[in-house]
């Protein structure tokens, strides 16, 4: 694992994995297509947008054992760290870390795994978000639908730039989103008081005295987003209840996937020895397939 810094802040990092293929790799390796071009072997890159209700408590390291399960599934994985509730983070610094992070972080895994032994294939990304993370990665892909005036507007919903200096060619294309129990309508996490009131500590309010930001960062306020998304979620579910992703599949339109997974509580989703792992994997690899 090493770790890159996308800001100055000590929280705009992020860690990053490159698996080992085994020698002779003849291409496929599980769930991975791997694919040769003039750098060698080449991999798509996971960006991990992890979760905890936004809050400083919970950071990247609690996603690491997810990061090393894609890892060993074959790809390249990038576990983006961001300013969180408590350390100020919140309004509206999480989302500009995030969006940050996501525009600028696949062009510094080239540029620290350049004269590795595989490359990092920016023609196939695909952002994994967990939760909170969830609901920032979907976000962050529906930012085209912004208005022209925001901080975050993105004519391609969350699409990676280039970054100065660095060894990226073109930009990178996002694949889609895999949401993992996420967070994907505020103002009715707000109702529940998810996180004992998690979604009115970011946005510094509720949907009542601060419609203004729900508005632009409520992926339900945001539909359609920019590319297919992939709705995993446990009907165990305690900390997020499925209806959240229900609500949002309903009225994302055709471009979403729903998956409800049986018996799979909120943390199964992140870990590659539940039962529900392979369902992650399954989902990564189907949005990564090439499309006519």
């Amino acid at each position: 694992m090493l770790t890159v810094a996308y800001g100055d802040v000590p929280d705009q990092v992020a860690d990053v994995w490159v698996p080992e293929l085994p020698a002779g790799d003849p291409g496929t390796s599980g769930h991975l297509r791997t694919t040769t071009g003039a750098a060698g072997r080449t991999v798509p890159l996971v960006v991990v947008v992890h979760g905890g209700f936004w809050r400083a408590e919970y950071d990247r390291t609690h996603a690491r054992p997810q990061c090393a399960g894609l890892a060993a599934a074959g790809y390249a994985v990038a576990a983006i760290e961001y300013r969180r509730v408590g350390a100020g983070g919140g309004w509206p610094a999480t989302f500009d870390d995030v969006a940050l992070a996501l525009d600028t972080v696949p062009g510094l895994v080239v540029a620290a795994t350049t004269g590795g032994p595989v490359a990092v294939d920016l023609s196939r990304v695909v952002h994994v978000g967990h939760s909170a993370g969830a609901h920032l990665a979907v976000w962050a892909a529906s930012r085209h639908r912004l208005p022209a005036g925001s901080r975050w507007a993105s004519r391609t919903g969350g699409q990676a730039r280039p970054i100065e200096g660095g060894s990226l060619t073109g930009d990178a294309t996002l694949a889609g989103v895999v949401s993992l129990a996420g967070v994907l309508d505020l103002a009715a996490a707000a109702a529940l008081e998810l996180g004992d009131g998690a979604a009115p500590e970011l946005l510094g309010g509720d949907p009542t005295t601060r419609p203004e930001r729900y508005a632009v960062a409520d992926p339900m306020r945001l539909v359609p987003p920019a590319v297919p998304v992939v709705l995993l979620h446990g009907t165990e579910d305690r900390q997020v209840p499925p209806g959240l992703s229900r609500r949002y599949a309903a009225a994302a339109g055709p471009r979403i996937t729903l998956r409800e997974l049986p018996g799979v509580e909120h943390f199964g989703l992140i870990d590659p020895a539940s039962a529900a792992w392979p369902a992650v994997l399954d989902a990564v690899a189907t949005l990564l397939e090439p499309r006519g």
